[in-house]
């Protein structure tokens, strides 16, 4: 997409992810970048990039095709599927020197076939979170045998916390089952190089989950993990995003705007057209709630965000055609934070970056 055409765009700023890996990777452990979700929407392949700069050796992926996307790409850095391989995909994947993750007999039983030797995979432990991997734990060291027995390599072992940005317990717990597990499997004969747990929120304030391999997300792109997490480390946010005023309107009070007449003006205003909408991924729940910036002061979005465009309420202060908007970023002395928007509608951070479309072309410096 070109674009000059549309005056709307992101801007990434790579030397922020670089600084942020190198703030996030402990002295005595690897990192490893998750770059999913096109890289929480900042760009899957320049993050990447960025990320091995400031001393990432791994990448983390959800998807095949995010796995292929990197290879494609030129990057050659160890990549780890995060969840077990989709049936049928196992061939392609394993041809691209993607490693697999494994928690189940019928994943296992795939991956065996499609193998036809040995290739390192990484075993999954459920410890809580209760999405995906072996469970109970207890059952870890048999299935890691199973692995190694059908002639794969037992890489890794992983796990995943559930709050470790917000609640010391139950990480601890978390942390304690994965390694009575990893050390059960280690008695039954099977010798791991890597163990991981440590997202984003214990990366920053959980060190003894560190290990071999920390595994940050979000904090990698300078967004807290939770309130106040990381603060200390000066985590630059790198995404910021930017449009241009695309029409002006003077109206008098008690105008209604925009489908549905959600908002009326109680006096007369500027009211700024901005050519973004919810299908660029800026979320119709702002309707009335969202806030942009523009010539260094916050304005209101007043009512329901479209599709393609939103409008704003800039009230008594003129603004004209072509104008900076800001909607992530800052401007002047003002910030409005991915986290911030997020926290209007009951959401994260992580969402509101990761929903900006493909149509919003990226700019990286």
């Amino acid at each position: 997409m070109n674009e000059a055409y549309r005056p709307t765009w992101v801007e990434v700023d790579l030397d922020a992810i670089r600084d942020n890996a190198r703030m996030l990777k402990p002295d005595t452990s690897e990192l490893m970048a998750v770059v999913k979700a096109n890289g929480y929407g900042h760009g899957a392949v320049e993050v990447a990039r960025a990320a091995t700069d400031g001393g990432a050796t791994w990448m983390g992926v959800a998807l095949v095709e995010e796995g292929l996307e990197l290879r494609g790409a030129g990057i050659e850095s160890p990549i780890l599927v995060l969840s077990e391989l989709p049936a049928g995909s196992e061939a392609v994947a394993l041809a691209h020197r993607l490693t697999p993750t494994l928690y189940s007999g019928e994943g296992l039983e795939r991956l065996s076939v499609a193998a036809r030797g040995s290739v390192p995979v990484h075993v999954k432990i459920d410890t809580g979170m209760h999405r995906v991997g072996v469970w109970p734990p207890e059952e870890a060291p048999a299935f890691a045998l199973r692995v190694q027995e059908a002639g794969l390599e037992v890489e890794g072992l992983f796990t995943h916390f559930a709050r470790s940005e917000e609640d010391e317990v139950t990480t601890k717990e978390q942390l304690d089952l994965f390694l009575e597990a990893a050390e059960a499997i280690r008695s039954a004969g099977v010798t791991p190089r890597l163990r991981h747990a440590a997202n984003s929120g214990a990366t920053i304030l959980h060190p003894d989950s560190h290990l071999d391999l920390v595994r940050p997300g979000i904090a990698l792109y300078g967004i807290e993990p939770g309130p106040g997490v990381g603060t200390h480390l000066g985590l630059r946010p790198a995404l910021t995003w930017r449009s241009r005023v695309s029409a002006v309107k003077r109206l008098v009070a008690g105008e209604a705007i925009s489908y549905g007449h959600r908002y009326r003006l109680e006096r007369d205003a500027w009211v700024a057209t901005v050519p973004v909408g919810y299908a660029d991924g800026y979320p119709r729940q702002l309707t009335n709630l969202g806030e942009v910036l523009i010539g260094g002061r916050r304005a209101r979005v007043a009512g329901t965000v479209t599709m393609d465009q939103l409008l704003v309420d800039c009230g008594d202060e003129a603004v004209r055609v072509g104008e900076e908007i800001v909607l992530i970023g800052s401007q002047g002395s003002e910030t409005i934070g991915a986290d911030a928007l997020g926290r209007l509608f009951g959401t994260i951070g992580y969402e509101i970056v990761s929903r900006i479309g493909e149509r919003v072309p990226r700019r990286y410096a």
